[in-house]
């Protein structure tokens, strides 16, 4: 019998170091696929390679690689998803009859983004900075704010007093910027402990979603450009990002529950393990 539970608590402990190991070589392959499905894309894709050629001048030369370092490229949106155009085939790549629309005038920009950015377009069209463009010509469209291919994950430090102060002064500007900060913080946290769940291999697309639709809520109140509104606005969703964080720190608390009664088992089994050889020393 000793003999057995050596022999089992050692394939045990085998067992059990094995498994973060085929984690890594999981990882590993999986990001190796990811990795070779972005260069293939990229191989197909005609407008990086024509942008990138010795043909084209060097503000366009720029461009591709200014678009590898944006949020649209780490969430695959390309330049056909924009600008239209067919991007494998040379011969339609700039055709009007596959959807080419190329660089659009200043005036065109919310409406061009406002493709995909819906809620954004409706609340930026309403505010002062929409009015003043579609008015005047003169107000900040998306671009002044967000860049054209370098655009990174919005955060509220985009508004600041640099920025702001190109057109008017920064007070009103300050005074939403504060007002949101709590409510950015909070989601912040929240990234942070789904993240920490996904390193643990713990299944959190439910929270994903939820975060994601009160996230993109929580964007289009940037772009009101009212401090009454988004004061209002903010507490409401402090209080549904509480709701999520509740959730996560369930699960946490279930994973460090689950871990305690595995350390548990665990012992026992040594202890067993332990008795048996120490009861086969004795009558052996």
């Amino acid at each position: 019998m000793g003999k057995f539970l050596r022999q089992s608590s050692v394939l045990f402990i085998v067992l059990v170091l094995a498994v973060p190991v085929l984690a890594g070589y999981r990882d590993i392959a999986s990001n190796a696929i990811v990795n070779q499905a972005v260069v293939e894309s990229e191989i197909e894709n005609l407008c990086l390679t024509c942008h990138e050629s010795a043909m084209m001048d060097e503000k366009r030369r720029k461009i591709p690689g200014e678009w590898r370092a944006s949020w649209h490229f780490q969430n695959d949106v390309s330049c056909h998803n924009c600008h239209g155009g067919d991007p494998q085939d040379a011969a339609l790549a700039m055709s009007p009859e596959r959807g080419f629309v190329g660089v659009p005038k200043y005036q065109r920009v919310p409406a061009f983004c406002g493709t995909c950015h819906i809620g954004i377009l409706k609340n930026y069209l309403a505010s002062g900075h929409g009015r003043a463009l579609m008015e005047n010509g003169s107000g900040p469209n998306c671009v002044t704010c967000h860049g054209a291919h370098n655009i990174q994950k919005a955060t509220i430090d985009i508004i600041n007093e640099n920025r702001c102060s190109q057109c008017h002064s920064y007070d009103r500007a300050k005074e939403m910027k504060h007002a949101l900060s709590r409510t950015e913080q909070k989601i912040e946290d929240i990234e942070a402990s789904i993240t920490r769940l996904k390193a643990a291999r713990v299944f959190t697309e439910e929270e994903d979603k939820e975060v994601f639709r009160t996230l993109a809520e929580f964007r289009t109140l940037f772009h009101v450009v009212d401090v009454s509104l988004v004061k209002d606005k903010t507490d409401d969703y402090l209080k549904r990002l509480g709701v999520i964080d509740k959730k996560l720190q369930g699960i946490f608390s279930e994973l460090d529950s689950r871990r305690n009664f595995s350390v548990f088992l665990l012992l026992i089994f040594v202890g067993m393990a332990i008795t048996g050889y120490l009861l086969s020393k004795t009558y052996s």
